[in-house]
């Protein structure tokens, strides 16, 4: 039997990058799987057909992860469409870097509503069906960036340090009713993001790795389909490091 057989899955974030892979890791392992992201581009499309391919229901959804409105309908839509909901993975996430010197209140405000609130809208939607069905997995998208800091991207780490926050208190709220809420802070991921990277910056992060490469987006999505599935039934609050054991 497949670790997540019969089991429906919501993947924010999930047209490319880490989203995608936690995805089709989790359609590879029989559940359906519903993706939702900003737009529904060609993208999208694509990790749909991918999912519908392994002989499980896929389907994507257009939705605004820091509209607390938008994510309500999208979440009760997913709810008629497949029946109900057993994981929840919250990976919606953007990034606008600088120094708080010259960071804007806009950018701030953007990428705290869309990495952070977007947990709060998801949790909030899901956790009623959770909690009557006696169980779920929540899995939060950190970073390590979430723990240790960056220079240049206070917004960002502040997100993902709430981020952190938010899993161990719903850990605790909601762990009476068997929903467990885990995250997970992937290092240098090599991703769409990282690639924008130039080659002097990649470099200096892999230094600080001891494994001295970037990660995949794929071994970030078996640490996420670990915690989804009944391997990790007694594992609840916890921040999983995907990083190489990169210093922080």
């Amino acid at each position: 039997m497949k670790l997540l057989e019969g089991k429906t899955a919501i993947v924010t974030g999930a047209a490319r990058g880490i989203g995608k892979a936690i995805a089709l890791a989790f359609a590879g392992e029989g559940a359906n799987v519903a993706i939702t992201d900003l737009n529904i581009d060609e993208n999208a499309l694509e990790v749909e057909k991918l999912i519908i391919e392994t002989g499980v229901k896929g389907k994507s959804y257009a939705s605004d992860a820091s509209s607390f409105e938008e994510t309500q309908k999208t979440v009760d839509q997913i709810i008629d469409d497949f029946g109900g909901v057993d994981v929840l993975v919250n990976n919606a996430g953007i990034t606008m870097d600088g120094l708080l010197l010259r960071m804007t209140e806009q950018q701030w405000d953007a990428v705290i509503n869309v990495n952070l609130k977007s947990v709060f809208n998801f949790t909030k939607a899901v956790q009623r069906i959770m909690i009557k069905n006696m169980g779920g997995s929540i899995i939060n998208m950190s970073s390590v960036v979430g723990v240790g800091g960056n220079a240049g991207q206070a917004n960002y780490a502040s997100s993902k340090a709430g981020m952190i926050g938010f899993t161990k208190s719903i850990a605790q709220e909601l762990g009476s009713r068997n929903v467990r809420c885990n995250a997970i802070a992937p290092g240098f991921i090599i991703t769409e993001m990282t690639n924008k990277l130039n080659e002097e910056v990649r470099k200096s992060w892999e230094e600080k790795i001891p494994l001295k490469r970037g990660g995949t987006p794929e071994e970030v999505a078996k640490v996420a389909l670990f915690l989804a599935s009944d391997l990790s039934s007694y594992v609840n609050g916890q921040v999983i490091g995907v990083c190489g054991g990169m210093r922080t």
